[in-house]
């Protein structure tokens, strides 16, 4: 079993990382409409945090909101990082390693898409993101293809050679409830008749 983030960053290198984009797209669309609504909903200018943002392409997008004035990336991987400054824009990008990366800021939407699993301990991390990245109403959006009622998705461990945790929607759910997190709902984004859809968690602080 390798590190994800060498897996990771060996795909940045052979351009995977824009397949990447484009097979999680539907339902990050979906993710971030439903957090950004929100905030248009409030009125106030918001901060935000991709977390293993890729090749940056969500914080870019969010970059663009008007009510955005301020948008971070952070990835394990050091040419996913590469990858993301590249492409230019006002976005900042982090190269830590998640597992033990302290946030100095405080953010008012976390997103993070099909990363927790490959965390160590991702109940510590979302409880770190809880107690000390969120401002107070902000919002954590996950979306995750890798959990147990995706049928699909129990061969990838081993096909990627990576470790994977595998849990049930409700578990994470529990998750999210137990790191002190409100209002936490979940569902699942880009279902079809062949996929089991994106699961959604969310709460707020």
């Amino acid at each position: 079993m390798r590190k994800a983030t060498d897996v990771f960053g060996e795909w940045a290198e052979k351009g995977k990382d824009i397949g990447m984009e484009k097979g999680h797209s539907t339902a990050v669309d979906e993710m971030v409409t439903f957090a950004l609504k929100e905030r248009k909903k409030i009125g106030k200018n918001f901060s935000f945090l991709d977390l293993g943002c890729g090749n940056g392409w969500v914080v870019r997008d969010v970059s663009n909101d008007s009510l955005c004035n301020r948008a971070v990336g952070i990835d394990g991987a050091k040419q996913m990082i590469a990858n993301a400054k590249s492409r230019g824009g006002v976005a900042e990008y982090i190269f830590a390693n998640i597992n033990s990366f302290s946030s100095p800021k405080k953010y008012d939407v976390i997103h993070s898409m099909e990363v927790l699993y490959y965390l160590e301990d991702p109940s510590n991390i979302i409880k770190k993101i809880s107690d000390s990245w969120l401002n107070d109403g902000g919002r954590l959006i996950v979306g995750l293809d890798h959990y147990y009622e995706n049928k699909d998705s129990h061969s990838w461990e081993e096909d990627v050679g990576t470790p994977m945790l595998m849990l049930k929607a409700k578990e994470w759910v529990r998750i999210f409830e137990m790191a002190g997190l409100e209002e936490v709902e979940s569902w699942h984004a880009n279902k079809r008749a062949d996929w089991a859809g994106t699961l959604v968690i969310t709460g707020k602080k």
